[in-house]
């Protein structure tokens, strides 16, 4: 009895084209599968010794081998369409061979293999060794496969062993078939044929070993090799025979392989003695694996899979063939492959794959093909070739996949990457694409084109207003409303945020350009009410021709950018086309910014400060911190040559930090040297929105040392109104920390006065604007006189700034003025030469009779 000691080491090559196999169809690799596929089904086909059949539940055969057609002397066409029973007849056991087809459809499971005696339609007789299982669709039992095995020549071995006892010896020594003699689990004999088939040269090699050299240490179920023999065992001794299937190993190398194993209990004097028949069943095994991985895979497979004759005609396909294609297997058996494409398909198409096919076997490519119901739809067809040992082609193989949705997710993919997810129109990677392309056309047919760039006037308002949900439909608007002032020739591109660029092309002279713009300025200004929000806004745009004004995507862009930039500039709602002369302001002012990035790296501010009298009785009430930039080029500049530059490119906070910081220790410096006084500080809007404000000027004072009492800081009238629940929260914790506040350029706002007191401030700077024509102005003389009014009336101090004459100190002091700020009194002065300048005496005020 053969027992198991070690593991197979080497598995068949039919469990590698399994894995294989599995892994393709994880991994939806449908040529893989097509290649695997197309061995399996010529395994089947060729499969020498096994007889490989299938038939429906109606009994009519639909697949019969070359070795079926051999060893029953029937061809595949002689047997495919006829039912089994009317071709092969199981000699009295007619009724036995229908219970077991009986059995299998009744439980779904295979029966144990079984020697039957047959007789053919043809009259051949013989014996066969059957296998028989059930092969599913869709959760059913579809067909039943059988495998046979001719073992007429084992058969008449038998009945001669039984029939001719004085034979045995000679035919022990020359049967085909591996013949043991076990006692005891050892072995007492071994014919050559067994030697053969285990590897062995030498009986002495066997003879007296135990049984246990030729089996694995366990079976390929996992059952230790010992255990599994003993229940074989068991099974001989109750039914006097048994056979089973078994897996082996064969020396030298210890390679494993299937074996099939009749034991015989044979009783002598007391004794008894098993007697061996081993096959080797490898071939068998590997096409049974086969037949069912196909089964398997053609059944299951998510992709549509075909199977056409040598004549190109399709024998069988799947359900997911059916799926794709709307077409059932009875609408397509007899039709050749190019049904899928439908009627108008172009015959020049097929005539290639058939060469293609012809020259390599294989063809694969994208085609349109059509579903039965009528639409197109795109489909990836894999063809491969099955050939026989003669090399004729027997068998042509296709897995068909839809492809509709991998179209559309590429189509949608590259949408996305070329157009705006909000407007959906081309987005800059499309502009610069077609910008590109549209400079080569007019380069060669000598024509022009223009570029509009621009973006809308307070959107961030609008944004931070209504919500970015009503900013993003005003987009949408805006892009549908621009499509309606071009051609369709042209393209509207949003680059991002609110910035959109169109582009004119074959425009001829810059009237059209001009008529162009005005329609979009004048569509862009028409009302918005946009749930519920009504508002309008405005837009400026900047123009760049081709080729005036650039020969290349990025000249025309930025030469359009910079005269939007410049039409800004000018006022809103407006168009301005690109001339060199921006070209030169925008590269200055760019270079003044660049060396505004090093100016405090570099340490070249520094401070000036103009004192600030009282008309009481002359003396300084404080000085006003004014800061100047030692250019390394330019020289000494003003703040109204950089100012609105740092506020542009965001430095204005951190240039007023520093002039904080430096502000407050010089004060401190001063009060060392015996100059006390207050010194008065500007704040940016940007710095005064800061949320950290009061912590900065905290720390500045803190680095100082200096008493917060000698602190003011002038804000704008602006501020206070644009920020006004911010600022009175914020003035109020300056003031209860000892800061003065002033309210700088007061006049030039539009303050409320009934807001204004409520607003905790110590002062109002009139505007020089007011005070400059004092004397010629009767107006202006009217709105100072209000101003010191209203001023008495809140309890305000009034600081007038830009007294530079007698006229406009005596006005002033008239009128009841408190401090003034002027070269009147002096000009800027260093932080060293205010430490020594002491006001000149006071005027004698003029009379009012004067």
């Amino acid at each position: 009895m053969p027992v198991s000691t070690n593991p197979p080491t080497n598995p068949p090559a039919q469990l590698q084209d399994t894995e294989r196999l599995m892994t393709a169809i994880a991994g939806d690799s449908g040529q893989v599968a097509l290649d695997v596929l197309s061995r399996l089904v010529a395994a089947i086909e060729h499969t020498p010794m096994v007889a490989i059949q299938s038939f429906g539940l109606d009994g009519v055969v639909r697949l019969w081998n070359l070795t079926s057609a051999s060893i029953y002397g029937i061809s595949a066409t002689e047997a495919i369409g006829h039912r089994l029973d009317t071709l092969l007849f199981h000699r009295g056991k007619e009724a036995q061979f229908s219970d077991t087809i009986a059995r299998i459809l009744e439980t779904g499971q295979p029966v144990l293999p079984s020697d039957w005696e047959v007789m053919t339609v043809t009259g051949r007789e013989l014996w066969v060794y059957s296998t028989m299982f059930p092969v599913f669709r869709s959760g059913k039992i579809h067909q039943i496969f059988c495998m046979d095995i001719d073992i007429s020549v084992r058969k008449r071995e038998e009945e001669a062993l039984l029939a001719v006892g004085a034979n045995f010896r000679t035919l022990f020594q020359r049967s085909a078939n591996a013949i043991m003699l076990i006692e005891d689990d050892h072995f007492l004999q071994v014919n050559p044929a067994a030697l053969e088939l285990f590897g062995f040269t030498d009986p002495a090699q066997v003879l007296g070993q135990p049984v246990t050299i030729i089996s694995p240490l366990n079976q390929p179920d996992g059952t230790p090799s010992t255990v599994k023999a003993a229940q074989m065992q068991v099974l001989v001794k109750q039914h006097g025979n048994q056979r089973f299937e078994w897996c082996h190993i064969r020396y030298p190398g210890r390679s494993s392989f299937w074996s099939e194993v009749l034991c015989t209990e044979i009783p002598i004097e007391n004794k008894s003695l098993l007697y061996l028949v081993v096959r080797d069943i490898s071939e068998r095994k590997r096409a049974n694996q086969a037949l069912l991985l196909a089964a398997k895979v053609f059944e299951n497979s998510q992709d549509g899979i075909l199977i056409a004759d040598g004549e190109q005609h399709i024998v069988s396909v799947n359900a997911a063939f059916s799926d794709i294609t709307g077409y059932r297997q009875r609408d397509l058996i007899g039709s050749t492959p190019s049904i899928l494409c439908g009627p108008g398909a172009d015959p020049a198409v097929f005539k290639a794959i058939d060469a293609a096919l012809a020259a390599n076997d294989r063809w694969q490519g994208e085609l349109w093909g059509r579903h039965r119901d009528g639409p197109d739809y795109p489909m990836w067809l894999s063809l491969t070739n099955v050939r026989d040992v003669d090399q004729k082609v027997v068998n042509t193989i296709g897995i068909v996949n839809d492809i509709s949705e991998r179209k559309a997710a590429e189509e949608q993919m590259r949408h996305l990457a070329e157009h705006d997810f909000l407007t959906s129109l081309p987005n800059r990677v499309l502009l610069l694409d077609r910008l590109q392309q549209a400079i080569a056309t007019a380069e060669r047919h000598q024509s022009r084109l223009a570029i509009l760039f621009l973006d809308l006037d307070r959107f961030k308002n609008i944004n931070d207003t209504f919500g970015h949900h009503v900013g993003d439909r005003l987009l949408r608007t805006v892009a549908e409303r621009l499509k309606k002032c071009v051609r369709n020739i042209d393209t509207i591109s949003r680059l991002g945020g609110d910035e959109f660029v169109i582009m004119l092309i074959d425009t001829g002279h810059s009237e059209p350009v001009a008529h162009i713009a005005d329609n979009v300025l004048a569509a862009i200004n028409q009302p918005y009410s946009i749930e519920g929000c009504d508002f309008t806004i405005t837009t400026c745009i900047g123009i760049s021709t081709y080729p005036n004004d650039g020969t290349n995507v990025d000249t025309l862009l930025k030469n359009a950018d910079l005269a939007m930039y410049h039409a800004k500039k000018i006022g809103t709602n407006r168009y301005q086309f690109f001339d060199t002369d921006m070209n030169t302001r925008i590269v200055a002012r760019m270079s003044l910014e660049h060396s505004l990035r090093n100016a405090l790296k570099n340490k070249e501010f520094i401070l000036q400060y103009q004192p600030q009298c009282r008309f009481a009785d002359g003396k300084t009430s404080g000085v006003e911190a004014l800061i100047r930039w030692r250019h390394p080029e330019l020289g000494l500049l003003l703040p109204k040559r950089f100012i609105h530059v740092a506020e542009e490119c965001g430095l204005i906070v951190p240039i007023g930090s520093w002039v904080l910081q430096a502000a407050c220790q010089q004060a401190k410096t001063w009060q060392a040297h015996g100059f006390t006084t207050v010194v008065a500080v500007n704040l940016s809007a940007a710095q005064f929105q800061q949320k950290n404000l009061l912590e900065s000027i905290l720390d500045a004072l803190h680095l100082a040392e200096l008493d917060p009492r000698f602190l003011e800081l002038e804000i704008t009238e602006n501020i206070l109104m644009k920020e006004s629940s911010l600022a009175i929260t914020t003035l109020r914790s300056l003031r209860e920390i000892g800061v003065q506040v002033t309210v700088d350029d007061f006049g030039t706002g539009f303050s409320s006065l009934s807001h204004l007191k409520h607003i905790p401030i110590d002062k109002l700077k009139i505007d020089q604007s007011f005070v400059r024509d004092i004397a010629n102005d009767p107006e202006n003389a009217a709105i100072i006189c209000a101003i010191l009014v209203m001023a008495k009336a809140l309890q305000l101090k009034v600081v007038a700034e830009g007294v530079e004459t007698r006229e406009q100190f005596d006005f002033l002091q008239l009128h009841g003025c408190d401090e003034y700020q002027g070269y009147f009194a002096s000009r800027e002065l260093s932080a060293a030469d205010i430490e020594v300048w002491r006001p000149i005496a006071p005027p004698v005020a003029p009379s009012t009779a004067a």
